[in-house]
């Protein structure tokens, strides 16, 4: 069922999918839909929760294995960029389908972009002190300013194909990682 609402959230839109849609594509009913979920949203809120997490935790373990500050924020820009192509669905879910749909959703949008913001912020806290670049950063508003330009850049371009995703994340990482 899952799999189902996640790829029909994802290719049709939250507004235009209905319970009967999510139903019918993952032959159960809608019995067995209302024993999962209270309701469309909640199926909505529960899959970016999930999905959008697992998502997140990809990027701040491939972040993690850099050696430098340097590094931990190309390979993170970079998961985040290469997963966000390879599981577009999720992606969609994560950067367009859950903007402004409901404060629950975007509560859920905003605690994963928080981790994210949150780790950039902390490599742009050690490298302060040893790169000229990040000297006279603020580490809160680099790693917003990552997070909401990487997200943008993202969506814009599962929307508008014609770039991929090695040349976006390459462009974003000489943006924020020079």
């Amino acid at each position: 069922m899952a799999d189902a609402a996640l790829h029909l959230f994802a290719t049709r839109g939250y507004n235009v999918t209905s319970v009967d849609d999510i139903v019918a594509r993952s032959k159960t009913s809608k019995s067995a839909f209302y024993e999962f979920f209270k309701s469309k949203e909640d199926c909505f809120r529960e899959l970016l929760a999930q999905e959008g997490g697992a998502l997140i935790h990809e990027v701040l373990t491939e972040a993690a294995s850099g050696h430098n500050h340097h590094e931990r924020l190309r390979r993170g820009i970079t998961r985040f960029v290469l997963s966000s192509f390879e599981r577009s669905s999720v992606a969609r879910l994560l950067i367009v389908e859950s903007v402004g749909l409901s404060a629950a959703v975007d509560q859920v949008r905003s605690q994963l972009q928080s981790r994210f913001a949150d780790a950039v912020a902390e490599e742009v806290r050690h490298a302060m002190l040893h790169d000229q670049f990040y000297a006279d950063k603020d580490p809160q508003v680099f790693g917003r300013a990552v997070v909401g330009a990487v997200s943008d850049a993202v969506g814009y371009f599962l929307t508008h194909p014609g770039v991929d995703a090695e040349s976006l994340a390459d462009s974003l990482c000489r943006i924020f990682a020079p």
